[in-house]
């Protein structure tokens, strides 16, 4: 029996309680510094009252300090891990390892994907670091994280939803290069979203316009069993800059897609947190920001994993267009449109283009806001869906803990036993003199009726039971001040029962690298010091530091070559002259392809054209 963590983005309190009243098991969020999304930073404060909320149903909030760190800035982080530790977070993940050598509060630490986990020696020695779980790239395929999960014994986490850097994370460094805006600090200028043109060796154009390191969006959905069966511990939705519409939408989808697989697992999985969620609406990702999906690496490689068209959200599929009018549109879809929804299309120059519908009119006339240059055969997406955003502005949800209730008389008076779904219990004496009811048709049911009214409280009744001897007369409002005092009980008790995990052991062990170069992110002396003492005889500062010349600025999986169809490792071969190089306005950079590790490194190539 293997407890699994669905793990859900908030980029604010909002959205942090709308993860846990969607199913979420867990909830990351930044605290309002050194955390990798600058701009989903939030106050102790309210960390603070998500903890309390999240702790009712044993959710479990984890504070993202993922950045690299100056030297002044480590004693700022070391107070920031105090504050998160003492309203009681459950976790920090982190990148920089210069706050190893702090003196920390006795919290789990969690290794970020930023520490660039792609093998099983880097896990290895994470674990034996002293981590309490290690997030892996998002690059891995599924026998890569077997093969990780059969050899190491922390805990593992992967991405299973959302945006994807092109380049492995923590080791991209164009934006910092180009703009000053460091990846690792948070601050990301997101060159790879940007329009390229694509050159070749002896000056040709061969793409235009393109988004060429732009990747579709990840969706793992339908190999949720395939993960936890490799061993996966932790499934992680992306989104800490996502507004909480996306965030309930998201969490509520993964959360039925995980209950199927767990509910069939008969016992080999459970669910990490309490109560059950039922949600008022269908869950549907394409109906949140997407930017299309793919299963990335995970079942190998293969092409269409980018969107070279546009960056932005397609959304969902609706149809083709029919025919052409001077003010309409007909499309041939089986969905429903609605006026107020906001349709797009690929233009027949490669970009995107979209308008507001206006008017239905059956089976499918649209009438746009402003008429696009669309032809018949063009393909439709909606990426704002009107009545489904409306009703993600309502109540979406409920979350609630089973309960089991037993109404007993006492010598005194008369004695209400609950216990939850997690063995908790209270029993609450009610001292009263015991008068018989005038009738004693209906007593027992009104009886149940009053205690199961449990309303705005995190409960349900999964059972009433009403053990009296004689139908005694209990007044309605009596009834409700003994249920609301004993449910009051159970809550307190429930509260001063959670129990934070302790963090892992730090066994010495030697980094599985002598020499660490500027991939090594080290800004600090801390971090520095951090892997002297672990072994390493060489190491070069971060390129926050000292920013090198002439090295890779990113390093990814995607490869333009075998996208084009040139791959040596498929038979194929590249009709044109290298080396290829992507320009966007006055900047140029350089591919070269490591095809041995089946990677490509992009280069800065300061060349005025």
């Amino acid at each position: 029996m293997r407890a699994i963590e669905l793990l859900a983005p908030a980029k604010n309190l909002v959205c942090g309680i709308a993860a846990v009243d969607h199913g979420a098991d867990a909830v990351y969020i930044g605290a309002d510094r050194f955390g990798a999304r600058a701009a989903a930073g939030n106050t102790i404060t309210d960390i603070a009252e998500l903890v309390r909320y999240a702790h009712r149903f044993r959710v479990k909030v984890y504070v993202a300090i993922n950045t690299v760190l100056t030297d002044e800035q480590l004693p700022e982080a070391c107070k920031l891990i105090q504050e998160v530790y003492n309203v009681g977070a459950d976790a920090v993940i982190i990148q920089d390892m210069g706050i190893l050598q702090l003196d920390i509060p006795p919290i789990p630490i969690h290794a970020s994907t930023q520490t660039d986990n792609r093998t099983l020696s880097k896990v290895q020695f994470l674990e034996k670091a002293g981590f309490s779980r290690v997030v892996l790239a998002r690059e891995l395929t599924l026998r890569q994280i077997q093969n990780i999960a059969e050899n190491t014994a922390v805990e593992l986490e992967v991405f299973v939803h959302g945006a994807l850097c092109v380049s492995y994370s923590g080791q991209c460094y164009i934006s910092q290069a180009m703009s000053g805006r460091s990846a690792n600090r948070g601050e990301c200028a997101q060159y790879c979203r940007l329009s390229y043109d694509l050159y070749d060796g002896d000056g040709n154009q061969l793409e235009r316009s393109k988004h060429l390191l732009s990747l579709k969006d990840l969706d793992l959905s339908d190999s949720l069993q395939e993960l936890l069966d490799a061993g996966v511990t932790s499934l992680k939705i992306e989104g800490r800059l996502k507004d909480v519409e996306y965030v309930k939408n998201i969490t509520a989808y993964y959360r039925q897609k995980l209950d199927d697989v767990i509910d069939a697992s008969q016992g080999r999985y459970i669910r990490s947190s309490s109560g059950r969620t039922t949600v008022f609406f269908t869950p549907d990702p394409e109906k949140s920001f997407r930017r299309s999906a793919t299963d990335y690496f995970l079942n190998g490689r293969h092409s269409g994993i980018h969107q070279p068209e546009t960056p932005k959200s397609l959304g969902e599929f609706i149809g083709k267009v029919k025919a052409v009018g001077r003010n309409f549109i007909d499309v041939e879809t089986s969905k429903e449109l609605h006026p107020g929804d906001g349709l797009c299309f690929i233009t027949t120059h490669g970009g995107l283009s979209g308008f507001s519908v206006n008017k239905i009119d059956k089976p499918c006339r649209i009438y746009p806001n402003q008429m696009p240059e669309s032809a018949p055969g063009t393909i439709v997406y909606r990426n704002q869906d009107h009545a489904f955003d409306k009703a993600l502005k309502s109540n979406t949800s409920e979350r609630k803990i089973s309960v089991a209730m037993v109404l007993k008389e006492a010598e005194q008076g008369f004695v209400l036993e609950l216990k939850d779904e997690d063995s908790y219990q209270v029993s609450v004496l009610f001292e009263v003199e015991k008068q018989e009811a005038r009738r004693s048709e209906g007593v027992e049911d009104n009886l149940q009726q009053q205690l199961g009214k449990l309303g705005s409280t995190i409960f349900q009744a999964s059972s009433i039971k009403i053990e009296i001897s004689k139908p005694w007369f209990i007044p309605a409002s009596v009834v409700n001040e003994w249920r609301r005092r004993a449910v009051e009980e159970l809550e307190r008790t429930r509260e001063n029962a959670y129990q934070r995990e302790k963090p892992a052991q730090r066994i010495a062990v030697a980094y599985p690298e002598k020499r660490l170069t500027y991939l090594g992110n080290v800004t600090n002396e801390h971090a520095r010091q951090f892997y002297l003492n672990h072994g390493v005889e060489v190491v070069h500062p971060g390129f926050e530091v000292k920013a090198e010349k002439k090295v890779p600025l990113m390093f990814t999986k995607h490869c333009i070559k075998f996208e084009m169809g040139w791959c040596p490792r498929e038979g194929q071969t590249m009709p044109v002259a290298g080396p290829l190089t992507l320009r966007h306005g006055q900047q140029r950079f350089r591919l070269e392809f490591d095809c041995k590790k089946c990677e490509m490194h992009v280069y800065h190539h300061a060349v005025n054209i």
